[in-house]
């Protein structure tokens, strides 16, 4: 094998134990992709398995439907095509999701709203916008949403639209008059407003209010390549929304007024 090839049959066999294969399947399926078909001898000669084990690893890739076989003398393996492997992958993977949903939920409270007494930590921006979206997609009557330009993203927005589908208020400030236009676009029905200072200047990153029960803010912690790191609690009695919701409500309150002066 080239190098290249050896390279892709190295990274095809990685990515095959991701999903579950041994390194002994991972490496005869991917063996098999590139002869077409083999015996026990040939997928034992290019893939350094010993030939003993080749009939225990093909047995297996067949239980999963990944090989064929024809009972000739010597016996012949044939591997489904990729997108076959690929189909039955994204079947396992979905059905285990499915299943994994179903036991989380049987291990979570039967009274999904009982108040967070705590100030909960959040980091990483992938981490903070998967929370962010959450607390969006709960939402039932009003979502208030300040940000810096760069963290309003497509994701965002059309959580906040989906939002806005479900007769939810939508709030925003903190955002240029261009993406305001996108935003008008994509959520008729949303408000902006004007914050209290100009929010770009600052190491803010987001602060959101869902129902007015639960407050997340965020900080960007690197101006070369911002990282987020947030603080989030939910209940009407949580020290973090009592503080925030009565900047948030004064604010919104006073929303009117301050853009007339």
């Amino acid at each position: 094998m080239s190098e290249g090839r050896g390279e892709t049959y190295v990274d095809a066999v990685e990515r095959l134990q991701k999903l579950g294969l041994t390194e002994y399947a991972a490496r005869i399926y991917v063996a098999l992709l590139q002869l077409g078909s083999g015996t026990a001898r040939e997928i034992a000669e290019i893939t350094s398995v010993p030939r003993t084990r080749v009939y225990d690893a093909v047995e297996a890739l067949q239980e999963r439907g990944f090989v064929d076989v024809s009972y000739a003398s010597p016996k012949v393996f044939r591997p489904v095509s990729r997108e076959t492997a690929t189909r039955q992958f994204q079947l396992e993977y979905d059905d285990t999701i499915d299943e994994l949903t179903d036991t989380l939920a049987a291990l979570e409270p039967t009274d999904t709203t009982h108040e967070q007494t705590g100030v909960w930590t959040v980091s990483g921006r992938e981490a903070v916008a998967d929370r962010v979206l959450e607390f969006i997609g709960e939402a039932e009557t009003e979502v208030v949403y300040m940000s810096v330009e760069q963290l309003l993203t497509d994701d965002i927005i059309q959580g906040l639209a989906a939002a806005a589908d479900r007769d939810v208020a939508i709030q925003l400030a903190g955002i240029s008059a261009a993406t305001r236009r996108e935003i008008e676009a994509a959520i008729p029905e949303a408000e902006t407003f004007e914050t209290l200072w100009e929010w770009s200047d600052t190491t803010a990153g987001r602060l959101v209010m869902v129902d007015r029960e639960t407050i997340l803010v965020s900080v960007l912690t690197n101006e070369e390549s911002p990282a987020e790191t947030a603080v989030w609690g939910s209940g009407e009695h949580n020290s973090l929304v009592v503080v925030l919701k009565a900047v948030f409500t004064w604010r919104i309150n006073h929303a009117d007024r301050f853009e007339n002066e």
